[in-house]
């Protein structure tokens, strides 16, 4: 208990820190001069603050679920592309030409890559490159597109040649329509942020909030003052920063979902059903944080 208690792996803390830090110094500032000058002081009602902050928590409550939803949501995109590559695999075995398939599986693995890279906007074609034989043509514009759109030629030619039937080429191409949608799924999350002006007046309220709370604090509680200031400041500024988190699911913040290992996992799938020995080993959390 104690250890979750105090822990900072994981937590927003780090991010919050001199925030909380300022508002906390602010209230303790605002106690001394109330007890040495309470002349200059203009006591404030807690009235106002506490109908503020149940109108604040509701608001930021939509916020947050707003993002988790769009945080749950890349994750079920990640989860259906790891089972649309599972189907290609085990769909793929009527081809006979086993280094034509081994061509597209690793292709498969080239586009997960490439689309994990594209979400971070970091450069596509050279983790892309890796996966793909020597003369695949890589699309500068769309990566993730144009793997999928060669994987799906070479399957059209295959069944235009008899190599395979139409319902198997069929299924094959359901599972390429299939990846085409979770990369369509995860750029819509990346490429559409909830409003800013949403979320500017949220940030713009809690700082409002917090910086104001000291002044209804300070005569009533007097020295007890920062301490709650601080744990209300920490709860509200908090809540923001994993919002902000999770808006963005995509990115390399501790709480983004961890899609290098779903790469990892895809990677191994593929190369366990070429025959590769030994595997690479499936990514393990490091310091309690699985990237």
């Amino acid at each position: 208990m104690l250890r979750v208690l105090f822990t900072l792996k994981g937590s927003i803390v780090q991010r919050i820190a001199l925030r909380c830090l300022g508002v906390t110094l602010l209230a303790a500032l605002i106690v001394l001069i109330e007890r040495h000058y309470p002349a200059l002081f203009y006591p404030v009602s807690a009235t106002p603050f506490t109908l503020l902050g149940l109108s604040l928590s509701i608001f930021m409550n939509f916020r947050n679920n707003a993002c988790y939803d769009r945080w749950w949501e890349g994750r079920k995109a990640w989860g259906r592309m790891i089972i649309e590559v599972r189907s290609f695999i085990r769909e793929s075995v009527a081809i006979d030409d086993q280094q034509l398939r081994a061509q597209m599986l690793r292709g498969l693995c080239g586009f997960a890559h490439a689309l994990n890279a594209r979400l971070r906007n970091e450069d596509e074609r050279p983790l892309a490159r890796t996966w793909l034989a020597a003369d695949a043509p890589i699309t500068a514009h769309n990566v993730c597109d144009g793997i999928l759109r060669d994987i799906g030629g070479q399957c059209s030619r295959l069944a235009k040649d008899g190599a395979i039937s139409e319902f198997r080429y069929t299924v094959l191409e359901q599972r390429l329509t299939g990846l085409s949608d979770v990369q369509a799924t995860c750029e819509r999350i990346k490429g559409t942020p909830l409003p800013f002006p949403y979320t500017l007046l949220l940030h713009r309220t809690i700082y409002i909030f917090c910086l104001l709370l000291p002044f209804a604090l300070a005569e009533p509680l007097g020295w007890l003052a920062p301490l709650f200031t601080t744990i209300v400041s920490y709860t509200f500024f908090g809540l923001d920063a994993i919002g902000n988190e999770l808006e963005d699911p995509f990115g390399r913040d501790e709480n983004d979902l961890p899609t290098d290992a779903l790469v990892r996992t895809i990677e191994r799938d593929v190369l366990a059903a070429l025959g590769h020995e030994p595997l690479p080993p499936a990514l393990e959390p490091v310091d309690h944080v699985l990237s």
